[in-house]
Formats: structure tokens, C-alpha cells, sequence
């Protein structure tokens, strides 16, 4: 075998390891050029979320990717999240985003949490795209320090009452179902709150800065009642459902970063060789050169953790200190790649006609979301220290 060849099939074990990544990473990659790339411009100006998009999304099996195929899912794992959220991306990471609370946030924190007659009457609506997911756990007061949550729930015969509120939930505005948590005599319970229980509302759409294709709103309980039926799992088992999910949910908002430096790479590249300065192209000025060099390697450094950390993630499988590697590191190097193309782009860069200004805004919001850095960096602190002693 030439190192050609060899350098392939590693490539394909790490980024694609069976037929079926492969074809999935095709399929999307077709859906991202064909019909998210022309919708992308319009959604971020207008601060929409493209509903139908999301629908097609169910359409070509994409929302129950993580669910097994007997419950009507598609039976994947976490690489192939990753290989889904990184594709999407490269054209609309705000969109890859509320991809990521439907299919994630909801549907397979949903899926592991739920029980028989819960999956039956919820998951098929959710899959489909029928019905719009959200979760909903971040609070005024309490967002990375989640055990600091204030909403509160009150068992009263076959409802519980929820008083309390959260903000910045994406697809909030929306959604039909809403996982939320809340703390039931003090313990962190995990619940299913669908639109239309008397007592729950939700705030106007918040306006920011980036992933203004997505929408994140306040949720509002107000009494709100909801049926014991309505419960994931027992009073207090709301920590688990949580921290499960967290660990595919980092490795996913890592991916939407990739596929933000990806596409600013290449925006980078095609504008520095076409691009005439002083009589000869961009890319042969060293200045330029640095710029390039440092971002395919950083996306490549970035791809290589993300991919691997993914194959070690499952529903059995706990990887806290991967995952918080790989989102670590790629959320502040999208944001280096997206600034150094808007650099090489010079004027151009800083206009909507070329996009990465929108890809530049865009990467901001993963060193926050999902996990801050700093949380990051004190949960893998403290799992590389906790055989110490420390």
C-alpha cells in the first residue's frame, strides 16, 4: 500500500469508520449544499428559525439519528452526530444548532430518560419533525452552575406544579415539547413540558449577536401544571439525565466549530489565490501564508480530537474529560480561523457578501453555550487531578 493510500484509510477509520458514516456524511453534505447553503443568508438576517428546514431534516431520518432503529430511529452512534452537525455547519451553523436541540437536547436526552408509553405517544412526533424540541435548563441565575437552579416543582396529586424561570432556549420559542428540569424537594427532576399546560409561557425571541438562525427565548412557568405522566424517570433522577446528555451534546457544538473553521478555510484559501496585490497573488505573501497555515492546522488538530473522543461516547460509555477536550479546544480555534479569514478578506471580509463575518459571529456563541471554557477547563482539572489527591 503506496502512503497515499495509507493516509486514506485512516482518514476513513477515524472520520467515516463504516459504510453507513459514509454515506451519511454524503447524504448531508448533499442536503447542506442543496437546500441549507441558499436559506442561510435570509434566516440570519430575518432571526428565524427555517421550521420546514428542520421538518426535511425529519424527512431524511436526521432527528432520531442517536434512537434505535425499533423505536424509529436510525440506530447511530455519536460519530455519526458529529459527522451531521460538522456538515451542516460549513453553511448555517445557527441552524446546526437548533438541529442540535432537537435531535439532542430533546430527542435522545428524551429517548434514554423516557419510559415505554412515553417514547410511544412523544418520540414519533419528534422525529418526524412534526413537533419542534428544546430543553430547558439555563436560568437567570444559574446557568453553568446548574445546581443552582431555582425552579421549583410541587407534587400535587397527579400534577406537578412548576414555578420558575429559564432563559436562552434555543428553539424555545417554537417548541412543542420543552425538557426541563426542576427541583422536586431539592433534588433535580427532569420533566416534559408540552405547549398549551395551563401556566407555561414563553417570551419573544432574544436578539444576539450570532446563530441568529436559531431562536432562544425565556420559558416561563407560572404554575404550570404537568401531569405525573410527564415525568422522565423518578424524582430526583433529573442529575443523570443531564450530565448523561452533556457529554454528546459538547462533542456536537464542538463539531458546528469545525464546521465553522472548515468553511472559513476554505473562503481563505480560494480568496488569497484569486486575489492580486503588488502584481501577484495573495497567498504567495508570507503574512498570508501564516494566516493559512495556522488555521488548516488547527482544523485539522480540531477534527482529529473531536472524531476520536466521539467513537469513545455511547449510551454506556461515559467520556466527560474527551469531550471536554474536544469542545475546549475547538470553540476558541473557530473563532481564530473565522477572524483570520475575515483578515486575509480585508475589506471584503467585513461585509455580508462574502459570509465569514457571519461565520466570525457565529463562533463566538460555542465558547459559551453548551458548557462556558471555564467550566471546561475546571472539569478537566479536576479529572486529571482527582487520582492525586487534589
Amino acid at each position: 500500500m503506496d502512503s497515499s493510500s495509507a493516509e486514506h484509510s485512516i482518514d476513513q477509520l477515524l472520520f467515516d469508520p463504516t459504510p453507513e458514516h459514509a454515506m451519511l456524511r454524503e447524504t448531508v453534505r448533499r442536503f447542506t449544499e442543496i437546500e441549507v447553503e441558499p436559506q442561510a443568508e435570509k434566516h440570519d438576517a430575518s432571526g428565524t428559525l427555517n421550521a420546514a428546514l428542520l421538518r426535511r431534516c425529519g424527512e431524511l431520518g436526521l432527528l432520531g439519528l442517536t434512537v434505535p432503529q425499533e423505536d424509529g430511529g436510525a440506530g447511530m452512534d455519536a460519530v455519526a452526530a458529529v459527522i451531521t452537525h460538522h456538515e451542516l455547519s460549513k453553511s448555517d451553523p445557527g441552524f446546526g444548532i437548533a438541529y442540535a436541540a432537537q435531535s439532542l437536547l430533546f430527542v435522545n436526552n428524551f429517548y434514554h430518560a423516557s419510559d415505554r408509553d412515553q417514547r410511544v405517544r412523544i418520540l414519533p412526533k419528534m422525529i418526524s419533525g412534526e413537533w419542534i424540541g428544546a430543553m430547558g435548563m439555563t436560568e437567570p441565575e444559574a446557568g453553568t452552575d446548574v445546581l443552582g437552579m431555582t425552579t421549583r416543582a410541587e407534587r400535587r396529586g397527579d400534577v406537578y406544579v412548576l414555578n420558575g424561570r429559564k432563559i436562552f432556549i434555543t428553539n424555545g420559542y417554537e417548541a412543542s415539547c420543552i425538557l426541563t428540569y426542576a427541583k422536586v424537594d431539592g433534588r433535580i427532576t427532569a420533566f416534559v413540558v408540552e405547549r398549551g399546560f395551563p401556566g407555561f409561557s414563553t417570551g419573544e425571541p432574544i436578539k444576539k449577536m450570532g446563530m441568529r438562525s436559531s431562536t432562544i427565548c425565556e420559558l416561563v412557568f407560572d404554575d404550570c401544571q404537568v401531569p405525573v405522566t410527564n415525568r422522565l424517570g423518578e424524582d430526583g433522577g433529573g442529575i443523570t439525565c443531564m450530565m448523561r446528555n452533556l457529554e454528546i451534546e459538547r462533542l456536537c457544538v464542538a463539531a458546528v466549530s469545525l464546521g465553522i473553521a472548515e468553511r472559513c478555510l476554505r473562503e481563505m484559501v480560494a480568496y488569497a489565490v484569486q486575489r492580486k496585490a503588488f502584481g501577484k497573488s495573495l497567498a504567495e505573501f508570507g503574512q498570508i501564508q501564516r494566516y493559512i497555515g495556522e488555521a488548516y492546522a488547527d482544523y485539522e488538530a480540531a477534527r482529529s480530537l473531536i472524531y476520536r473522543e466521539a467513537a469513545k461516547v455511547g449510551p454506556g460509555k461515559r467520556n466527560r474529560l474527551g469531550t471536554d477536550a474536544a469542545k475546549l479546544f475547538a470553540a476558541p480555534m473557530a473563532k481564530r480561523v473565522a477572524d483570520a479569514a475575515v483578515q486575509v478578506l480585508g475589506g471584503y471580509g467585513y461585509t455580508t457578501e462574502y459570509k465569514v463575518e457571519r461565520f466570525l459571529r457565529d463562533a463566538k456563541l460555542n465558547e459559551i453555550g453548551g458548557g462556558t471554557l471555564e467550566s471546561h477547563q475546571k472539569n478537566i482539572t479536576r479529572d486529571l487531578t482527582r487520582t492525586t489527591g487534589v
